[in-house]
């Protein structure tokens, strides 16, 4: 009985100090980063004259996961994306949000990027564009400043 009692403490010590490991290094295994957009006319690539704006926070994720969302205000949104290009240049689609409520748009469920398309996150090459029916190629645009 002292033998089953020993190994049984063995048995507990090494689940505890494995779960304790698990719990320790969970947090830290794909963490986001939570990046606060600002979209405005004067961002677009020419810039637009535009009352409409909008806002919103896009997570990307160590795991290269992609979740988030923005909110538009005065603008008549037909579709949004996130786009891959600097600061003053266009670039292709990288990512289309949904729309989600009425001025709302929103990363679609179980998003990745790229090993490319996270780079270009991590450089600032990624944007967030809402067009609209006045404005095809975009309204309102905000870079991904990570």
């Amino acid at each position: 009985m002292n033998a089953i009692s020993r190994t049984a403490r063995r048995s507990l010590v090494v689940v505890a100090v494995g779960a304790a490991v698990l719990v320790t290094w969970y947090p830290f295994s794909a963490q986001a980063e939570d990046v606060k957009v600002m979209l405005s006319g004067g961002q677009e690539v020419p810039p637009v004259n535009s009352s409409g704006s909008g806002s919103g926070t896009i997570s990307i994720g160590d795991d290269k996961t992609v979740a988030g969302s923005v909110m538009t205000t005065g603008v008549t949104g037909t579709m949004a994306h996130i786009h891959n290009g600097a600061t003053g240049k266009n670039g292709p689609v990288v990512v289309p949000l949904s729309k989600n409520g009425e001025n709302t748009w929103a990363v679609p469920p179980g998003v990745k990027l790229t090993d490319a398309q996270y780079a270009a996150f991590k450089a600032g090459d990624l944007y967030v564009n809402v067009h609209s029916a006045q404005h095809q190629g975009g309204e309102v645009r905000g870079q991904l400043k990570p």
